[in-house]
């Protein structure tokens, strides 16, 4: 499949590369099918994009949750997952919503509204986490920053 796409231009998708939201995704329930594609110049880094196949114009950064908050670890009831197939813990992907906003320096990730994906099945879902243990806002250039500067 080819799409035209606003952040990636011109992309083709394998099939098989489709993930399936069944319910679709927070605020957007029409969109169920998407892509996971990150920027080819800069390598496989900390934001990938979720890309609808439906509308080539939406796309979502997202980024893995522990590379800012190593002890993420949000119950979820089984219920939820319900929709996504049997969960194999090798085959279980979370990731988190990125808001990248014109000053980086408040830029931040939804840690209550992780988007859960089953990498065998190639289905998945966003849920939202009952509690106060994680926020919605949670500020993350401090964060990237330090590991970037620890990392040179």
């Amino acid at each position: 499949m080819i799409i035209n796409t606003k952040a990636f231009g011109t992309v083709e998708i394998e099939d098989d590369k489709i993930i399936h939201f069944p319910a679709g995704i927070i605020g957007f329930p029409e969109l169920t099918d998407f892509a996971l594609l990150h920027d080819e110049e800069k390598g496989v880094g900390a934001i990938h994009w979720l890309q609808s196949v439906q509308e080539p114009g939406f796309a979502m950064p997202v980024m893995d949750p522990l590379l800012v908050m190593p002890e993420y670890n949000p119950e979820v009831e089984d219920d939820l997952l319900k929709n996504i197939g049997e969960l194999a813990e090798e085959e279980l992907l979370v990731l988190v919503t990125v808001t990248v906003p014109s000053d980086l320096t408040k830029m931040t990730v939804n840690l209550k509204g992780p988007v859960i994906i089953n990498a065998a099945e190639r289905k998945a879902c966003q849920i939202i986490v009952e509690g106060e243990d994680y926020k919605v806002k949670y500020p993350i250039y401090d964060i990237l920053n330090a590991q970037k500067k620890a990392g040179e």
